[in-house]
């Protein structure tokens, strides 16, 4: 990937994305044989923050959207990285984010770019002695899978279906049940079973390099010696942020991306909207497959890291690593949060949860922390 070049090379490549990526043959022999290749680490940019773009994303010569303007200059494709510049306040229409990011070749709306990190670790070269597995958290902009097996999730065939690559990206957490050194770097493997969070059975290999072994002290609760009932977190739907408190005491703020409340024609669904009322954490766990919806507005994401459910089976309090939209309904009624503020409050909130635990479940009329959400009636 070619990381640096020209607004002349930029405008050669505009609009190689997703999109164009669908033109290619559907499982084309040289892209089969790739998924099965032993893939190192690329080099990233430099930056302190990386930002990935998550989609096929418009580039414009001034932060504005109007359609009048006719400002659109070029595209980035999925999965470009840029270090992250300088943010501007420019014009969305319709919409409450209004940032964009300054690049040498234009203007990108950053509710599109991840802000993600380079930390590369040194990776293990053997299992833990008498451990079946652990728990690993990416902590590169992405990294390249391997197969080990045919593809069977719904998200991994989507990819194939498009020619994109496989990765996991910066955030996710991955359960980890063997490692080798065979290709001559150490390499990891994911396994996504029913059994480390409800995956449908995909295998893949990866670079140990990109991700970070946990321990338990990654995963220590925070502020264990405050009262549990006096812990609280409150869900503001209308302004779309969230606050925990001790007591009386604001602890911790972020912005959040709650449920759309109306599908993809634009009709009110009640089906997208995050339940409003007093709802109790009854489910944790570390990394969950979440998957739902229909062939027309269906969705399956693997990895998905720090989740708190709060109502049903479901509705959770969980990172989102696939946009950086916070501020904007949009999740299909979770809460929607970056994945570093989901581990604070994962550690944060109880019930706690170890790392050989990796989940619990509670039953009424036990319960963990109380989540208020509230939303003005306008």
């Amino acid at each position: 990937m070619k990381q640096n070049f020209s607004r002349r090379d930029f405008l050669k490549v505009a609009g190689v994305g997703l999109g164009a990526l669908a033109f290619k043959p559907y499982f084309s022999e040289t892209y089969y044989e790739k998924l099965y290749t032993p893939k190192r680490l690329p080099q990233f940019p430099a930056g302190d923050i990386i930002g990935r773009l998550v989609d096929q994303t418009d580039v414009r010569s001034r932060p504005d959207n109007n359609p009048i303007l006719n400002n659109v200059i070029g595209a980035m494709p999925a999965d470009y990285l840029m270090p992250w510049g300088r943010e501007v306040i420019g014009s969305v229409i319709g919409l409450t984010n209004q940032k964009y990011l300054e690049t040498p070749q234009g203007y990108v709306w950053a509710s599109r770019v991840q802000p993600t990190r380079n930390l590369p670790n040194t990776p293990i070269t053997e299992m833990p002695a008498g451990q079946p597995g652990f728990w690993a958290e990416v902590t590169v902009p992405y990294v390249d899978l391997t197969l080990e097996t045919p593809p069977i999730s719904p998200w991994i065939q989507s990819l194939i279906q498009y020619n994109f690559p496989p990765r996991v990206y910066y955030g996710q957490v991955v359960w980890i049940d063997q490692v080798r050194t065979a290709n001559g770097f150490a390499e990891y493997r994911w396994n996504e079973s029913p059994g480390h969070g409800y995956g449908f059975g995909d295998i893949f290999w990866l670079d140990g390099a990109g991700l970070k072994v946990l321990t338990e002290t990654d995963v220590a609760p925070i502020s264990p010696e405050i009262d549990p009932n006096e812990k609280r977190i409150v869900a503001d739907l209308t302004y779309q942020n969230l606050s925990c408190f001790e007591g009386n005491n604001e602890v911790f703020f972020c912005r959040i991306s709650s449920g759309a409340k109306f599908d993809a024609t634009g009709a009110l669904s009640e089906e997208r909207a995050t339940p409003v009322g007093e709802l109790l954490t009854h489910w944790k766990i570390i990394s969950l497959n979440m998957s739902g919806g229909g062939s027309a507005s269906g969705y399956s994401t693997p990895a998905v890291p720090w989740s708190t459910v709060i109502h049903g089976d479901g509705i959770a309090i969980h990172g989102a690593f696939w946009h950086n939209d916070f501020g904007e309904r949009r999740s299909h009624g979770c809460i929607n949060v970056k994945p570093e503020d989901a581990k604070w409050i994962f550690r944060w909130s109880s019930p706690y949860i170890s790392l050989a635990q990796c989940e619990a479940r509670m039953t009424w009329p036990e319960h963990g922390t109380v989540v208020t959400t509230k939303e003005l009636k306008l």
